[in-house]
């Protein structure tokens, strides 16, 4: 678990807007194809696609297998979920994408409301990719979250608030991406659930 300074605010540096504008003009392949693993994200370019990848991060009790878009592919696992603490048995199978999903700790359509819709496709791509905003979770729970940022969805785990604030916030911060003031205001609440450092 992140640990915050006293007195420290977790937003520092971070910009802030009145309010989330949504486009309505985003489109999931204005970020590449899904989990390509041609892109300059950490990871990438690794002979593994990215939703391998972090299955391979976050499982545990894990078999591999070799597939075509990954010569260590996780077979079978279990995933211990970080937004409902649930625990998940992963199979790979026809329905692969069913019981385990890979979410985007800051949502893809948020990411282009809050700006990136101006960046590079390259930008874009290495965003969609980037291990620091991924997270293996619970189907449903992502399913649930869609695009929302905090302001209108936290992981039903509460023991979770803070490193999801914390994750949100250092993407938001890596990538200068601003953030919304309501979805602020539940950030730092969320971060004051953090330990002390």
């Amino acid at each position: 678990v992140p640990t915050v300074a006293p007195g420290v605010d977790v937003l520092a540096g971070v910009a802030l807007v009145p309010n989330r504008i949504r486009g309505f003009d985003y489109h999931r392949a204005a970020f590449g194809d899904a989990w390509d693993d041609d892109n300059d994200a950490p990871g990438g370019h690794n002979g593994c696609d990215t939703r391998n990848d972090i299955l391979n991060r976050d499982l545990i009790d894990k078999t591999i297998v070799a597939i075509k878009r990954c010569p260590e592919a996780v077979a079978t696992g279990t995933l211990r979920d970080p937004y409902t603490n649930a625990t998940v048995a992963f199979v790979r199978g026809n329905k692969i994408g069913a019981s385990v999903q890979i979410d985007h700790i800051v949502p893809l359509a948020y990411a282009w409301d809050m700006g990136a819709r101006e960046w590079t496709d390259q930008q874009r791509k290495r965003f969609a990719n980037d291990p620091a905003n991924l997270l293996a979770v619970q189907g449903q729970a992502n399913q649930d979250k869609g695009d929302q940022g905090p302001a209108t969805w936290m992981p039903p785990n509460e023991a979770f608030w803070c490193q999801y604030a914390v994750q949100f916030v250092e993407v938001l911060r890596g990538y200068h991406l601003p953030v919304d003031q309501p979805s602020a205001d539940r950030l730092r609440q969320a971060a004051g659930s953090c330990p002390v450092g």
